[in-house]
């Protein structure tokens, strides 16, 4: 069994479809985002008439609580639903729901990128990614709850990709996430470690000119919208660009030794600090670094 709420809200069973009831989805869909947890009666009555449940819901929510069972039992899924007092859950297997396998190759990319697989990492968020089918719960997201939901689904969706981004400027393919990052920019223009990612990539793709004109773009953006400024990473990471700063350009792995960096640069402290990797995505960095070669965020 398989049930998908990272996209358009469907269930299927040996390959087929599962046929619910309007009412019955949503009420499969509260549960799931709540998976092998009891949900109350109450909540559940109030979610799955947008907050305005008519008399006697408790007695309604049973009727499409049985309705639902039916459905499911009829379709080989008996057991899936059940009840307890006051209350109700879905007992499912983690991988059997799609946000579930999402958040785990989400947390396993993260963790390869922070031990230095970047390559692991990219494939492991890639994968992750390639799970969304649309936005989260899209023919169902009429409750509080759904809605609340998918919003935390896509700001993962997004952090997923701004990681799988890292891992790849980190890995040496900056002029390969150029464009794309050029439109996502433009469709998420206040998230600003997307244009880090975008002036950094740049940057390393030998366009100096064109990063700088990014940083000056999210500058006039975050001025008119919100009325601030870059923030203190994307500052620095621009007078380092204006500095030509070397710790900026991309190496591959192991291509220099902390040694031979610390006999140019001389910074015991500055070996120490970054020892525990990038505060930001967590990529490990030469000793002497100053900024992150995954995301530029100074150290």
């Amino acid at each position: 069994m398989e049930f998908r709420i990272l996209g358009p809200f469907e269930v299927t069973h040996e390959g087929r479809p599962v046929v619910l009831g309007g009412r019955e989805r949503v009420l499969l869909a509260l549960l799931l985002v709540s998976a092998n947890q009891v949900v109350s009666s109450e909540r559940l009555a109030d979610d799955l008439w947008g907050g305005r449940p008519p008399e006697r819901a408790i007695q309604s929510l049973r009727v499409h609580v049985s309705r639902l069972r039916r459905a499911l039992r009829e379709a080989g899924l008996d057991g899936v639903l059940a009840t307890h007092p006051g209350g109700y859950s879905v007992h499912i297997d983690p991988d059997a729901l799609d946000a579930a396998r999402f958040e785990t190759l989400l947390a396993q990319g993260r963790r390869m990128a922070a031990e230095g697989d970047h390559q692991g990492a990219a494939a492991s968020l890639r994968e992750a990614l390639s799970l969304w089918r649309g936005p989260a719960l899209a023919d169902v997201a009429g409750s509080a709850l759904l809605q609340a939901e998918a919003g935390r689904l896509e700001e993962g969706r997004l952090a997923a990709l701004e990681a799988r981004i890292e891992a790849d400027i980190a890995g040496g393919r900056h002029s390969e996430v150029t464009a794309e990052l050029d439109a996502l920019t433009r469709a998420h223009p206040l998230r600003e470690r997307l244009w880090a990612q975008r002036i950094l990539a740049l940057y390393r793709a030998g366009c100096q000119a064109e990063a700088l004109r990014a940083y000056q773009d999210l500058r006039r953006v975050l001025g008119e919208e919100l009325g601030i400024e870059p923030g203190a990473d994307l500052s620095r990471l621009e007078t380092a660009i204006l500095r030509h700063d070397p710790e900026l350009d991309w190496t591959p792995k192991d291509g220099r030794t902390t040694d031979d960096l610390a006999g140019a640069h001389g910074s015991d402290n500055r070996r120490a600090q970054a020892a525990s990797g990038c505060p930001r995505c967590g990529t490990e960095n030469p000793g002497v670094a100053r900024f992150c070669s995954s995301c530029g965020t100074s150290l």
